[in-house]
């Protein structure tokens, strides 16, 4: 397996971070729409903010791997069966997903450090405020991050859905190079 995409294949690391971002995306998204329904007297109501804002603050920081990565290694070639807007609209579509992923973390870190406090990761590291304390950025960064979560959900689920088609009506290599890494040549 090669670390590297190639013109035709994603590396095993292109791989590999798609997924893990895929997985944390869903999975904040489920910890925070579950989350806000918590009552104070829940044995979740401080834990999973906690969780959230630690997985949160990792997720950026693999995105930001991953942007590097995107600029280092060349995305394969197009399929050669797809059409002009197919290809256009599929890099409109992982342009705005980078977009939204880093609003969603951006505007998250926000809520979580309106107040002047830091973010701590697990008990690991801690982030601080770059505000300070700001009247009124918890309500607006919590609006935007609302509204960017669910246009990020609903364009995860546009995503998809053109995966699963190129892979069930199409038949052709879209999905499949995501799913299984480019082999080394010998």
């Amino acid at each position: 397996m090669q670390i590297r995409n190639t013109a035709a294949r994603y590396g095993w690391l292109a791989i590999v971070v798609h997924w893990v971002v895929a997985v944390a995306v869903l999975g904040l998204f489920a910890l925070g729409f579950w989350m806000v329904d918590l009552t104070y007297y829940d044995d979740w109501y401080r834990r999973a903010p906690d969780i959230h804002r630690s997985i949160g603050v990792l997720l950026f920081a693999l995105m930001l791997l991953r942007l590097l990565w995107r600029f280092l290694a060349r995305a394969p070639d197009p399929v050669p069966t797809h059409k002009r807007w197919e290809t256009l609209s599929a890099h409109a579509a992982h342009g705005l997903l980078y977009v939204l992923v880093f609003v969603a973390l951006v505007s998250g870190y926000l809520i979580s450090t309106a107040d002047g406090s830091s973010v701590s990761v697990f008990g690991w590291f801690d982030v601080p405020s770059l505000t300070g304390r700001i009247q009124g950025l918890e309500d607006t960064a919590g609006l935007v991050h609302y509204w960017s979560t669910w246009a990020l959900i609903g364009l995860v689920a546009v995503h998809a859905a053109g995966a699963l088609k190129h892979h069930f009506v199409d038949r052709d290599e879209t999905l499949r190079r995501m799913l299984s890494p480019a082999r080394k040549d010998k």
